[in-house]
């Protein structure tokens, strides 16, 4: 199995148009209002933060290279050879790598992890992007990267962001600048339940070692001037102890 056609061009073509400029794309918050929140609960889950560590979606690399300067072996990991152009072009001096990849298709999360070893794997809204078929063969590479000893943090938008999102979609100015454009690529945002995500990870032979939920920072603003926040849940699992 490998994601559609249809997905992979959404996110090739929404990346090539995506401005360089840092905060720039919706999601692209400041590393200090999302992963640096992660990682605060993410790190007393590791069993060994001498890993390797995969940003799974890592986007133009903006949290990438936040990890980077605190782990030491970081690969930022995409779908969408445009968004590692962005990547590796924003990180001339190469504190991490780059490498795309379609976590979805098993003999590449294979291929990595006979590569890496056990990984610990970092993914920030990507389960929600996917198409529904596709949700579960990722978290199931997920579970092949992570092998016996990794660990990964998961965050998604929970199911209250949904209206959060469609209220901002439908507007009576329209989308805000921001999320325009991820609209208009038909990357429209998936509807994962809450409760779906636990499943898939038991589903891929993993355990749920942690949750909780913690606000989305995204770089837009609404009408009335105040960042707007995405409900988030988030999990940390792993193989059982």
């Amino acid at each position: 199995m490998s994601v559609t056609s249809r997905y992979r061009e959404a996110w090739e073509s929404f990346w090539r148009e995506a401005p360089v400029e840092r905060g720039a794309v919706f999601w692209d918050a400041e590393p200090a209002l999302a992963v640096a929140r992660h990682l605060a609960l993410f790190e007393p889950h590791l069993t060994d933060p001498e890993l390797p560590l995969v940003d799974l979606g890592c986007g133009n690399g903006t949290q990438t290279r936040f990890l980077a300067a605190r782990f030491p072996r970081v690969l930022g990991a995409d779908l969408s050879a445009a968004a590692l152009d962005l990547a590796r072009g924003a990180d001339p001096a190469g504190r991490a790598a780059y490498r795309e990849l379609d976590a979805v298709e098993k003999a590449e999360s294979q291929a990595l992890h006979a590569e890496l070893g056990d990984a610990n794997v970092y993914m920030r809204g990507v389960l929600h992007q996917c198409e529904a078929d596709d949700r579960q063969a990722l978290v199931d590479g997920i579970a092949t990267v992570v092998g016996e000893r990794g660990r990964a943090f998961l965050v998604e938008p929970s199911e209250a962001a949904r209206e959060v999102l469609r209220g901002l979609a439908t507007g009576p100015a329209g989308p805000p600048p921001k999320l325009a454009p991820v609209l208009r690529h038909g990357i429209a945002p998936g509807e994962v339940a809450d409760a779906e995500v636990p499943e898939f990870l038991t589903a891929a032979g993993l355990t749920v070692l942690a949750s909780g939920t913690l606000p989305l920072t995204t770089t837009e603003y609404g009408p009335d001037g105040t960042r707007i926040e995405l409900p988030s849940t988030w999990h940390v699992t792993g193989r059982a102890a």
